[in-house]
């Protein structure tokens, strides 16, 4: 995989948004495009639909906008790309269909909305093709035309010269292997290392700059920065951080000072927060409105004449931050049997209605209610009874992880096949894992994923699901 050279990462940035106005204009051509062959007139368009234009390529652009679809890391993922193009197809059909039903757009006709999906489509696979082919084409050239200077003795510069060897990068290692370490961080070994990096500058045109030397001597780093600075040279500080590599780290500032983050909690940023916050809102009125009141009469109807009692269930469950909160349920066991001891396959307990509520996760319905309330997400890392919370915060190192994050109606690690009972600790292991999974890659679209693997679920049914 080739990476973006420090240049190319600025400027990559420039493309962005460029790429951004581009695929906006192709998107807003292709709905007028499809309004054309719909209505078979090249004449001015109706003034109504000029509005849906507007609406359609803005919808799309914002939510491409939260996949990173333009991430010079990427560009080069076919797979990616692919997975981020239907979750984006998928989240922006949600969106007009919430568009047409609240502003109850009736003069759009379902030709249309066909046509102009179909042109959209194809008219933004043609664009991102060419980018695609674009970025392998640029990138090829920048590595073969870059310049670049280590300076440090340490193991992680001989890795790093290694891998921009092997990228056909023109590199230059000042300091040789052979040379001690303790002589390599002295002052008068670095300061002709400096002076020999200047004197090459002026044969060769340096581009990079990387430097994994002690920081204590600040006048030599402020020296070095100014001579880069001043001859077009990014420059940049190494540091040996292998034995985070397994983990999703990043840099953050406290005031002035760095501070380094050995989890990515995406979510624990004021945008993402309000993103999925307003995607639960939407979501559950739309579950809410209009498939709510036409499966309540039918399920409640089938639980009272099976047996006597409520038709809901209210139980504590454990919620972010380890607060409990009160969840709701359609009742699934008979009253007198009803316990917090977790159901198991062939459970007596279970009514055959609530077999079918539970198969089928109709029984996790009434969560939306929860949802609204601020107590649950569409998607999270499932909430537990609070006497199992105590138990695996026990038995399971990091159980109370999954809790950094609001409860979800359904969780990646439910769609991967662990849901139902958890009576072997293993299993309760492997969840964990897949909810702090889940937690440090959230996405919106990773979220989109997961309720489409949930829907495709219901339908074919799970075997532990009882």
């Amino acid at each position: 995989m080739l990476y973006p050279s420090a240049q190319l990462r600025g400027q990559f940035y420039f493309v962005k948004v460029i790429a951004l106005i581009s695929e906006f204009f192709v998107v807003h051509q292709s709905c007028k495009l499809a309004y054309y062959l719909r209505y078979n007139t090249f004449g001015p368009v109706e003034e109504f639909y000029f509005s849906f234009f507007l609406i359609f390529a803005l919808g799309w652009i914002g939510i491409s906008l939260s996949s990173d679809s333009y991430d010079p890391t990427n560009l080069e993922n076919l797979q990616l790309l692919a997975r981020n193009f239907l979750a984006t197809t998928t989240l922006h059909v949600f969106l007009i269909l919430f568009y047409i039903v609240s502003v109850k757009a009736q003069y759009l006709s379902r030709y249309y909305l066909i046509l102009t999906y179909t042109t959209t489509l194809l008219s933004v696979i043609s664009f991102r093709a060419l980018l695609f082919i674009g970025y392998k084409f640029f990138m090829a050239i920048n590595y073969t035309t870059r310049q670049i200077v280590l300076v440090g003795a340490d193991p992680i510069m001989h890795q790093l010269k290694e891998f921009l060897t092997e990228q056909q990068t023109d590199v230059l290692h000042l300091l040789s292997e052979e040379e001690d370490i303790e002589e390599v961080n002295s002052k008068a070994r670095i300061s002709r290392a400096v002076s020999k990096i200047k004197r090459l500058h002026q044969k060769k045109k340096i581009s990079e700059l990387y430097f994994s030397v002690s920081l204590a001597n600040e006048n030599l780093i402020d020296d070095l920065t100014d001579f880069t600075d001043d001859n077009f040279i990014y420059f940049r500080m190494v540091t040996d951080l292998n034995p985070l590599r397994r983990r999703n780290f990043s840099i953050d500032f406290v005031g002035p000072y760095p501070t380094l983050s050995i989890r990515q909690e995406p979510l624990k940023s004021l945008g993402a927060m309000i993103l999925k916050r307003a995607f639960d809102i939407i979501f559950s009125l739309v579950v809410i409105l209009l498939v709510f009141p036409i499966i309540f009469p039918i399920v409640a109807i089938a639980i009272l004449m099976e047996s006597e009692g409520p038709v809901f269930i209210r139980q504590l469950r454990t919620g972010r931050n380890a607060q409990n909160f009160t969840i709701f349920k359609f009742r699934t066991m008979y009253t007198e049997t009803e316990s917090e001891e977790q159901a198991v396959k062939g459970d007596k307990r279970i009514t055959k209605v609530g077999r079918f509520l539970r198969r089928t996760s109709l029984d996790e319905l009434p969560q939306f209610i929860n949802v609204l309330l601020g107590d649950m997400s569409v998607v999270g890392p499932r909430p537990h009874m609070v006497s199992h919370t105590h138990e695996y915060t026990a038995k399971i190192n990091k159980y109370l992880l999954r809790h950094f994050v609001l409860p979800g109606i359904t969780g990646h690690a439910q769609v991967n096949g662990f849901r139902g009972g958890t009576e072997d600790p293993a299993l309760m292991e492997e969840r964990v894992k897949y909810d702090a999974w889940y937690i440090e890659n959230w996405s919106m679209l990773l979220d989109i994923k997961i309720i489409l693997q949930t829907i495709w679920l219901v339908f074919k049914g799970q075997e532990n699901a009882y």
